[in-house]
């Protein structure tokens, strides 16, 4: 029976000091906590007389033929009592009838996080400390000091959070069935390293961005370099996404590292897209090129004609990887000999409008790679910008 029975509720004073912080697991949602769980009450039926006031220390097979608290860790998945080499339980008794029963737990407790901000997130776990058996009408559990009731060793740390601040707080728990309890809180708020996950998953992910645009300055008909430079990066991206996806829990909602990596995504994507627009434009502007020479009229006043559609129009040069038969300069090579086409075509009555209408898409194409070494890496910056200034 508990002391005092019938009577008031007897008060149990609780001190904590937390040994070790072991694990935090994001799949689980869970921490695994050693600590030693100390309690401290009077019973009148244990008091002995003593001329020097010393108490008396017993181990753990006292304490099955006398009454502790009934004390049991909310919320708990797993938990035990370090036997090495003997159960760690000790209970000390003094001469008026005061109890010191410790012991050393090891217990492993749920954490609700919440993963929108992952990994820039911040994350408050609860250990919760209750009677089993002993509503508030026989039990009156609180922190014997305070917040000073929880000790922390210095020397706690953790691979990927950085712990903040541990502090006690005493609640009322209800159940419909049995009543109202006293429960003692332990919380710690934890802030995760950033650092690891910069160079696992961000700096990675920029880089195959990065490594996309170069294809903006590959000729755009080096297809065997700019196609696989562009599906590589699309399957890295791929790689990176389901590598941090395969270590997080399958929640619900969309997080901080989500949002990067899918952006980013989108981004090697639209450099693939941008290379099949850029080629389909230019197989466009090559029919059209073949229609224009078997077109062309007589060629007897311009000088050179021959030679100059020869190096220009030839069959080779749609299969080379920009070797034109003349040197270009800055890539208007082509536009320069289509105006002087339409020029002397213009003097000899010829199709002269056609021409100049091909002039123009050949310009539009031509202009899509020089737009997206500016668009994409603005775009991208802008975002880094955004990102970085609401998750930080």
């Amino acid at each position: 029976m508990r002391p005092g029975f019938g009577g008031p509720a007897i008060p149990v004073g609780v001190d904590v000091q937390v040994e070790s912080l072991d694990t935090i697991s994001e799949v689980d949602m869970d921490f695994t906590m050693t600590l030693y769980l100390r309690h401290y009450w009077k019973d009148e039926r244990l008091a002995f007389p003593s001329n020097t006031n010393q108490s008396m220390t017993f181990d753990g097979r006292l304490v099955k033929k006398i009454w502790v608290p009934d004390m049991f860790f909310v919320h708990s998945k797993r938990s035990f009592i370090h036997d090495t080499t003997t159960d760690n339980v000790m209970l000390r008794v003094y001469p008026d009838g005061k109890v010191l029963y410790s012991l050393r737990v090891t217990v492993t407790a749920m954490c609700n996080m919440d993963l929108s901000r992952f990994p820039l997130d911040t994350q408050t776990c609860s250990l919760e400390i209750e009677s089993y058996a002993y509503t508030d009408d026989d039990l009156m559990l609180y922190w014997k000091k305070g917040n000073a009731s929880l000790q922390t060793d210095e020397r706690i740390s953790l691979s990927q959070f950085l712990i903040q601040k541990f502090h006690t707080t005493t609640k009322l728990a209800f159940y419909s069935s049995t009543g109202w309890y006293n429960r003692l809180y332990i919380t710690f708020t934890l802030r995760r390293h950033i650092f690891f996950f910069l160079l696992q998953t961000y700096f990675p992910a920029t880089l195959m961005v990065m490594l996309s645009w170069v294809s903006f300055w590959i000729d755009r008909r080096a297809v065997p370099a700019r196609v696989p430079l562009g599906i590589t990066t699309v399957l890295t991206m791929s790689t990176i996404i389901t590598g941090v996806n395969a270590s997080m829990p399958r929640v619900s909602y969309i997080k901080a590292v989500d949002i990067y990596l899918w952006v980013s995504f989108v981004f090697v994507f639209l450099s693939v897209i941008e290379y099949a627009a850029v080629n389909y434009l230019t197989t466009v502007q090559e029919r059209k090129e073949r229609k224009l020479r078997d077109r062309l009229p007589c060629t007897c006043g311009m000088p050179h004609a021959g030679t100059l559609l020869n190096s220009s129009y030839s069959d080779v040069d749609v299969n080379t990887t920009g070797n034109y038969g003349m040197p270009e300069e800055n890539g208007d090579k082509r536009e320069r000999i289509l105006v002087q086409l339409a020029l002397a075509d213009g003097r000899t009555g010829g199709r002269g409008k056609g021409v100049r209408g091909y002039a123009s898409i050949w310009i539009d194409t031509h202009a899509i790679d020089k737009y997206s070494r500016v668009i994409f890496p603005g775009a991208y910056t802008l975002f880094n910008i955004i990102y970085w200034t609401i998750y930080s």
